[in-house]
């Protein structure tokens, strides 16, 4: 009999650290992984919600910033994907990741590698042009560049962005004179005549507002009055630019409750209500269940815009 009571006991003891351990998350340090370079509004965010997990939960929590290429291969994310499932590793997204990673030789980034937390942010993607460009429209811009060669600079031609602007010249008649990717898009590189026309995001060119022209956006809704969504201009091409957090596939359920407490009080707190109203970016919360459901529907708009460009 006391054999048996000693294992019991034993047994117990093994038992109870696992326990406990699992109950303590996080209690080591926690890495946030943008896959960009840092300084625009995932960013931005990202490290607001690291420096309140940090806060709340008394351990370490960094944003790593991990670019490597708006054309992949994405090695944050693929970092992400490979972690364990812990929660020690979470990755800050755009919708290109889970949209297209897969999609373009990355199989370390297949759907079945990470899921969504919550979607935080959709921020305004536009397409603007030096103040002293010859249009001022997407209309002008696309009878101007019947006759001339105009330069786009994008972060990687896979992206959604992009893909939309490439799609809007087949279907409104017109070529890029040519096209390139770019590791940085602000206020330099219109300045410095590297493009015509850029692809980025309004964070981006916030300090030569006044200076550019904005031509359109990639979003939802106007960034700014009288400037049209690319939805508006060609239905065909409705889609809008999102951040969200993801953790790996088989993360434990109270783990992931952990992290989401976190982010959704950040994202709705004074200090990122107010990036928004300052950015012109929708800052908020979208639950994992209808975020899972975005990304399906956006990969089936996307793979609508990419049957224009075959």
């Amino acid at each position: 009999m006391w054999r048996v009571l000693i294992a019991a006991t034993a047994a117990s003891l093994m038992a109870a650290p696992m326990s406990a351990a699992i109950a303590e998350y996080p209690e080591k340090p926690v890495n946030f992984i943008v896959p960009w370079p840092p300084g625009d509004l995932e960013d931005v965010l990202t490290r607001m919600i690291a420096e309140d997990f940090q806060a709340t939960y008394d351990v370490p929590a960094a944003v790593v910033n991990k670019p490597g290429g708006g054309g992949g291969p994405f090695p944050g994310a693929i970092e992400v994907a490979n972690a364990p499932a812990d929660g020690y590793t979470i990755g800050s997204f755009v919708i290109g990741i889970p949209v297209l990673g897969h999609k373009i030789g990355i199989p370390e980034l297949q759907p079945e590698k990470f899921d969504p937390l919550g979607i935080f942010l959709t921020y305004p993607f536009v397409l603007a042009a030096s103040g002293d460009a010859p249009f001022s429209t997407m209309e002008e811009l696309a009878a101007h560049a019947k006759e001339n060669d105009l330069a786009l600079g994008h972060f990687g031609a896979p992206l959604p962005p992009t893909r939309v602007s490439l799609a809007y010249a087949k279907n409104a008649g017109f070529e890029w004179g040519s096209e390139a990717a770019f590791d940085m898009l602000d206020c330099n590189t219109l300045a410095s005549g590297d493009a015509d026309v850029i692809n980025t995001t309004l964070q981006l060119v916030l300090p030569c507002i006044d200076d550019i022209k904005i031509l359109a956006s990639v979003t939802d809704e106007p960034v700014r009055e009288g400037v049209p969504t690319m939805g508006e201009l060609d239905p065909a091409l409705g889609i809008a630019l999102w951040n969200g957090l993801f953790v790996a596939k088989d993360t434990p359920d109270d783990v992931r409750e952990k992290i989401i407490a976190v982010a959704k009080e950040t994202v709705m707190s004074e200090r990122a209500q107010q990036l928004a109203k300052d950015t012109g970016a929708l800052v908020y919360w979208q639950d994992a269940e209808s975020a899972a459901a975005r990304i399906v529907e956006d990969s089936e708009t996307f793979a609508e815009i990419s049957a224009i460009l075959e």
